[in-house]
């Protein structure tokens, strides 16, 4: 029997939305205010899953200029009907305070990897909206509902047509659903099947206490009937599980009939403590029973590290990433992405010297808008990342590196950066932890003036620990061991669970030029070895 090893998408993965088309699988997950938004993967045996599309990848589809840490691209909902690909997105304005700015759009294709149309404003009363195709082919526009009163916030789940000839939600929206005692209602998805609407929702948070919520009605509109046995999915009971924080869910049918439910996990380093690689996408069987619910297959809602794959399936690999990412192509690799704003040859280029990546020097670590960087997921509890620099700076304001990075607040930046010493180069170490800048090392590290530099960030678990070469491979430790669970959702959030902390650990290449004259800094290669 062949097995599918949870989770089936590591690191930053969360929030995942699934379809089928034929024999193949889809998967879209949340990106925030990484560009291009919405991460689509491809599998046709749900066990190997390849990175494959980036359906947002114009501004005028997605504009994140500065959207604060968190925002963007929230909870993506991807469904398909008679031909057309439809996808469903969020673009998080604002989170701070009681009011929310949380417009949704709407984009089509007839080719999931190819271009998208642009988008279609459908509301912003909440966030995570979803599309549903009924049978009689209405289609019903879902979202939670932001309710600021009284402090109260989440409102419940909120149901509006839309109609795809007017290309917009017509009719008044209705509240179908106020939620569970579990709170927090989030997340809807809606299904048809036996002659009742099944609504699915995520509750009790996006932390410890999240679980998958189903209720049903014979009316679309309602009223809803709780799952007898709610939730479906948690292990808000259970400290002990391998798979911690699960929820925000949704449904896909095998063509031989098998039921699964995708899910986001996070794996916590100790017993609910922190999750370094964020919150991660998972699988479990469910089955319909003669009482016309879902449950968990096999009978308890928390999901396992290993589960059958479907019946009869041949497996099929996916195209493995390699190791070392060089920079002889005219695009960068889909692996990687920028922040907040896409990659354009005014601050990256693959051609301005040939066999190198080329970044121009532009604003700080700590700008929500134009910073010279591109990143990629750190997907493995033990692995090393490192590159390859070419950068002469003058000034102490021109830095460039290998930055471990979380979000504006928190990461830790090993780079060079020039000084009063004009015959060398500085080496140095700056740990962020919540905008408390501190430099690693009592001295920087004095290198040539010229010649190529090798940075290195190895990840053990929780410790972080920087180094460099001049010789490839003849490895020198910078600084001492660091705390890197500084770069999880659970510590950057802290105590206030509204804060927005979503995302997860990147490693990026960048390059600031805080005068504003756009030094450039060359990356020969980046590598991502698991350990």
């Amino acid at each position: 029997m062949n097995l599918i090893k949870n989770p089936i998408l590591r690191g930053f993965n969360p929030d995942p939305s699934i379809i089928r088309v034929g024999e193949d699988y889809y998967i879209a997950t949340s990106t925030f205010e990484w560009f291009p938004g919405v991460q689509i993967h491809h599998s046709r045996d749900l066990v190997n899953w390849e990175l494959v599309a980036h359906p947002l990848r114009r501004t005028t589809q997605l504009d994140m200029l500065g959207n604060p840490d968190s925002c963007g691209v929230w909870a993506p909902c991807l469904s398909y009907y008679e031909g057309t690909f439809y996808l469903v997105y969020s673009n998080v304005r604002s989170f701070d305070g009681i009011w929310k700015d949380t417009p949704n759009f709407l984009v089509t294709t007839q080719d999931i990897l190819g271009d998208w149309s642009d988008p279609i404003f459908l509301s912003s009363s909440g966030f995570d909206g979803s599309l549903f195709h009924d049978d009689d082919g209405r289609k019903w526009f879902t979202s939670m509902w932001c309710d600021h009163r009284k402090g109260k916030f989440f409102g419940g789940t909120l149901l509006q047509e839309y109609d795809p000839v007017q290309q917009k939600v017509v009719g008044k929206a209705v509240q179908i659903f106020p939620g569970s005692e579990l709170g927090i209602t989030e997340a809807p998805h809606i299904y048809k099947r036996n002659g009742y609407y099944y609504l699915i929702t995520a509750e009790g948070g996006t932390e410890y206490g999240h679980a998958v919520s189903l209720a049903r009605s014979k009316k679309i509109e309602g009223p809803y009937e709780l799952h007898p046995s709610n939730p479906v999915i948690s292990v808000r009971e259970d400290p002990s599980a391998p798979l911690q924080k699960c929820g925000h869910a949704d449904l896909v049918e095998t063509p031989n009939g098998e039921w699964y439910a995708v899910f986001l996990v996070g794996r916590p380093l100790t017993q609910r403590g922190r999750c370094v690689l964020g919150r991660e996408t998972a699988i479990e069987q469910v089955e319909w029973r003669e009482d016309n619910w879902l449950y968990l297959k096999q009978g308890v809602a928390v999901p396992r590290l290993e589960v059958p794959a479907p019946a009869g399936v041949e497996l099929q690999p996916a195209a493995a990433f390699p190791a070392r990412t060089t920079f002889n192509d005219s695009s960068l690799d889909r692996h990687f992405q920028s922040l907040r704003v896409p990659v354009e040859g005014s601050w990256l280029s693959l051609t301005d010297r040939p066999g190198y990546l080329r970044l121009y020097g532009r604003e700080s670590l700590s700008s929500f808008h134009r910073q010279s960087l591109v990143a990629r997921r750190v997907q493995h509890f033990q692995a090393e990342v490192s590159a390859c620099l070419d950068f002469q700076p003058t000034h102490f304001q021109e830095m460039a590196g290998l930055v471990a990075y979380y979000n504006t607040s928190h990461w830790v930046y090993l780079h060079l950066s020039g000084g009063e010493d004009a015959n060398h180069r500085y080496l140095q170490l700056i740990y962020c932890d919540n905008f408390d800048m501190q430099e690693k090392l009592a001295e920087p590290v004095l290198i040539p003036k010229s010649g190529e530099v090798y940075l290195r960030f190895t990840f053990d678990y929780g410790a972080l620990e920087a180094s460099y070469a001049l010789e490839e491979n003849q490895w020198m430790p910078v600084g001492p061991v660091l705390d890197g669970t500084i770069l999880a959702d659970d510590y950057v959030r802290g105590t206030d669970r509204y804060r927005p902390a979503f995302t997860g650990t990147f490693v990026g290449m960048c390059c600031q030029d805080l005068s504003g004259h756009r030094k450039a800094a060359d990356f020969k290669w980046y590598e991502y070895v698991e350990k």
